[in-house]
């Protein structure tokens, strides 16, 4: 048996911190994930790494972790502090995938404060944005950022998702945003001066940190507006909203997630990719797994290795529309190969493997209808259809 599937075990014994990853003997973690984790467990103060079934190599640090650490480290975070996934409830009469892919709206291009004042989309702002960061606003991003129309398939745990209010065959918009920039100058603020090393003024970062998990928390509220105004249906609040690259203050310690969603207590959607399900679970992770749960189904392929096998094995129209049916509106061919379902592992493993050590319980799946990558190539703007005829009050 693998180092890798034992959870409890520290990699390094000789180390002070453990790290404990909670996969399987069937799921694939790439060693140099694992040598992440031992490098992250190796810096001063750390405590204890929890790897999510999901994990996989990132820059600097592994994603799909969760570290405990007496000293705080920006690099661990990464730089789209706030980055997170947001579930909607929404309702239309009629569903014509088709029909609705062309309506979607351009996420690609910012709402701007003065030329789109009387966009209605604004109503979810409450107060001042955050930080004044008004570059991205109500934009995607690109990499694995998306908006997905779903459809709640099956229904895993009928009393829990009646309490949010789902049904099977019930329509949701999920929502995969960050910080848009904001956490990324905030990081590069600490590293051009630090690099790698620790926050020389913890409080001076976590309030700049703050700012970045709202703004990307307003984000995907204000991208849900967007489409919901241009697909005839009515904003709603979401009924989840967790974000996944944060640090949170925790009984004196500070507990860094990269691609860990919090699991104390709290609804999470796990994304799958663009042609296979997603999955609402309730969390209750405990303090062996840092508090927290996978985000997703994590890479199992670099982009480059993605790209290069995507391209022997698909074709664009076969990306486009998926085997579930759904279409993917996305005008980049290149990230539309770098996000191909095969990019990523089996979803699946990574809900058993959550089950499997007791830190979720499934409640629902969502199937894929229409994900918004990026703008359709040779797309035209539709006329603006979300205007109040009026400006901000």
């Amino acid at each position: 048996m693998s180092e890798h599937n034992s959870p409890g075990e520290s990699l390094s014994a000789s180390k002070p911190a453990t790290v404990t990853v909670f996969a399987s003997p069937a799921s694939w973690i790439e060693s140099d994930a694992l040598e992440q984790c031992r490098q992250v467990a190796a810096l001063d103060g750390m405590i204890h790494v929890a790897g999510m079934p999901d994990l996989h190599p990132g820059k600097g640090a592994p994603i799909g972790a969760a570290m405990a650490s007496s000293v705080l480290y920006p690099h661990l975070v990464g730089s789209d502090i706030g980055c997170g996934i947001a579930v909607f409830p929404f309702r239309l009469k009629r569903v014509v995938p088709e029909r609705l892919a062309a309506r979607f709206p351009d996420l690609d291009r910012p709402l701007d404060p003065e030329q789109d004042a009387d966009d209605r989309a604004w109503d979810v702002l409450r107060g001042e944005v955050p930080a004044g960061h008004l570059d991205g606003l109500a934009t995607v991003g690109r990499g694995n950022h998306f908006v997905e129309l779903a459809r709640v398939d099956t229904v895993l745990h009928p009393g829990h998702a009646s309490r949010l209010g789902l049904d099977a065959g019930d329509l949701v918009l999920i929502v995969h945003s960050g910080s848009r920039g904001l956490g990324e100058r905030i990081l590069r603020a600490h590293t051009s001066v630090h690099g790698a090393g620790p926050a020389p003024d913890p409080a001076a970062y976590l309030a700049a940190h703050d700012d970045a998990v709202r703004w990307g928390s307003l984000n995907r509220r204000l991208l849900a507006a967007r489409v919901a105004h241009a697909l005839g249906a009515a904003p709603t609040e979401p009924i989840v909203d967790q974000c996944h690259n944060l640090v949170e203050v925790r009984d004196g310690v500070y507990l860094h997630r990269k691609g860990a969603a919090p699991g104390d207590g709290r609804d999470v959607l796990i994304a799958g990719t663009r042609g296979t399900a997603s999955y609402l679970v309730a969390a209750h992770a405990g303090p062996d797994a840092n508090h927290s749960v996978a985000h997703g189904a994590g890479r199992k392929m670099s982009r480059a290795d993605a790209l290069r096998r995507g391209r022997a094995k698909h074709t664009v129209e076969e990306l486009r529309r998926t085997p579930v049916g759904s279409l993917v509106v996305c005008g980049d061919r290149q990230l539309l190969f770098e996000e191909a379902p095969t990019a990523y592992k089996r979803i699946e493993q990574v809900i058993g493997d959550l089950v499997e050590h007791r830190l979720a319980t499934p409640v629902a799946t969502t199937t894929p209808v229409i994900t918004y990558k990026t703008r359709a190539a040779g797309a035209t703007p539709r006329p603006d259809s979300q205007r109040r005829g009026r400006g901000r009050s």
